[in-house]
């Protein structure tokens, strides 16, 4: 075999593989991962579900000096545009000088979404909450003490995907559910969570 037949012959696997490689990556899209969609709009209509959980709250006790990490899953429903009522059950676990308390809880919520600065992958909202919480010191021989819970939230929620959003918060919460029976406590914390937005059968 010729010099010059033996490189055309030799060229011919490289030509297929370049051929092959051109036509699958014009096939597959190659992309970065998602991180916004544009509809929140159609998330937060009427009959619609909100499912979801704050996944991770820091918290300082202004009075008690303690710091708390909180577990908060919900469900909700939307009876209007921009409305939502639903409860949450609060699971927490307080750290403090000389010991550790964990504290458990109810509390409906009311949350509105704000049309003002509203745009298509994100919305601002607002949201109220009152209900009763407990708590039981490690070192207390199993006592439970129950109180009021009252507190208010400022919120942003950043939509990932068609049913998706990731949330952060701003809260304040008061309550009397704390170590010593008849006192209150008032505190700021932020929290990080997601929601799942669940489509009503009038939605679908």
């Amino acid at each position: 075999m010729r010099p010059t037949t033996m490189k055309r012959f030799l060229l011919i696997p490289f030509f297929l593989f370049f051929l092959v490689t051109g036509a699958f990556a014009q096939d597959v899209d190659i992309s970065r991962p998602q991180t916004t969609a544009p509809v929140a709009g159609d998330a937060i209509q009427q009959g619609n579900w909100l499912v979801g959980a704050t996944i991770g709250s820091l918290g300082y006790n202004f009075k008690s000096e303690t710091f708390q990490l909180a577990i908060e899953p919900r469900a909700g429903f939307f009876i209007s545009d921009n409305a939502a009522i639903g409860a949450q059950a609060q699971l927490g676990l307080q750290f403090y000088d000389g010991g550790e308390n964990f504290s458990y809880g109810l509390t409906p919520f009311a949350r509105y979404y704000f049309p003002e600065g509203a745009a298509p992958t994100h919305r601002w909202f607002g949201e109220a909450v009152a209900g009763f919480a407990g708590s039981s010191l490690k070192d207390s021989d199993g006592d439970r003490i129950f109180g009021s819970v009252l507190g208010l939230r400022a919120g942003y929620a950043h939509f990932v995907a068609s049913h998706v959003a990731l949330e952060g918060t701003l809260n304040y919460t008061r309550t009397s559910a704390d170590i010593s029976i008849g006192t209150a406590t008032s505190g700021l914390s932020l929290g990080l969570g997601f929601q799942i937005y669940l489509p009503g059968r009038a939605n679908r």
